[in-house]
């Protein structure tokens, strides 16, 4: 029995030899269609989930648009809700739903003024740098934009992950956090329902509880013209009322900023706590324009905005 111990141990090694080497060129980059990550951060275990397009090649570098979900939500419904996997692979994009915290599927993010303290920064950093090693990220396109509690928390990675993000889109939230001093210029893209009554367009009403602190919609625009450096006076165009749905449009937009960057404002007239261009997953949040879209709108801008 002795002399087959020599056979045993080199099989062995030949096994472990194959297995590693099997390691060594298997590819880990994602394929087209839906993947969730997992990593640990400040601590806590926390997720994403990726939504890779159909025309995803794995050799292209790629952009990347975080998606962050309203307060009381999560990442997967922010996907079913919202309508980018589509965009996605019309355009080419990788789509990417991070999660807060809290309990259960009733999430929030630190966005400033908000109850969680959870470091959300150090998680979106953490989660494109997991997100790097599994696909081909173009890190000059890699963007946010978001609803609600999640369009408060873009404002906050413009301010402090701006040698990440290259552009924002906040849809139906504000600036939650006092100032901002960003390393670079980001230009912002915002839609806001003038009868909004969630986030209200002229600030906190007396309705908002008094532990959530953000800043009216004016206060917002006006705080990035001036990081931007853009033009004071906007340009203004009202809108064809195409969908005569009891909505009107207003863009207002401050160019000739650092850079290249501007502010773009859509002021919904009429309009309610909802995405546009999508029908509102419950009614008592208010109208949903359907005058344009801020799928296709929010995609047309960031294109124009590379990181410089």
């Amino acid at each position: 029995m002795a002399s087959k111990t020599p056979i045993v141990q080199e099989n062995n090694m030949a096994l472990s030899l194959f297995l590693a080497a099997a390691l060594l060129t298997a590819d880990p980059m994602l394929k087209p269609g839906d993947h969730t990550r997992n990593l640990k951060v400040g601590g806590l275990d926390r997720s994403y989930l990726v939504h890779i397009p159909k025309k995803y090649d794995g050799k292209t570098p790629t952009p990347v648009v975080l998606a962050l979900h309203g307060a009381a939500m999560n990442g997967p419904m922010m996907a079913v809700f919202f309508g980018l996997n589509k965009k996605a692979d019309e355009a080419g994009f990788i789509a990417v739903y991070p999660s807060g915290t809290g309990a259960g599927i009733f999430l929030t993010w630190n966005s400033g003024g908000m109850v969680s303290k959870a470091d959300d920064v150090a998680y979106i950093r953490a989660a494109l740098d997991d997100l790097g090693t599994v696909v081909k990220v173009d890190s000059k396109r890699v963007y946010a934009t978001g609803m609600s509690n999640g369009g408060m928390m873009c404002y906050r990675l413009a301010a402090e992950l701006s040698d990440r993000i290259a552009a924002v889109a906040p849809v139906a939230g504000t600036m939650g956090i006092e100032r901002a001093d960003p390393k670079r210029p980001v230009p912002v893209i915002h839609f806001h329902g003038t009868a909004d009554t969630f986030v209200p367009f002229s600030g906190p009403s007396k309705k908002t509880p008094k532990f959530i602190h953000f800043k009216s919609v004016e206060d917002s625009i006006q705080t990035w013209v001036r990081i931007n450096g853009c033009n004071e006076k906007p340009e203004i165009v009202e809108l064809p009322d195409k969908a005569k749905d009891g909505t009107t449009i207003e863009r207002k937009t401050y160019g000739h900023g650092k850079d290249g960057a501007e502010v773009v404002l859509f002021v919904i007239k009429g309009g309610g706590h909802t995405w546009p261009g999508k029908e509102p997953p419950v009614g008592f949040i208010g109208k949903s324009t359907k005058n344009i879209s801020a799928s296709d709108l929010i995609w047309e801008f960031f294109q124009r905005h590379p990181m410089k």
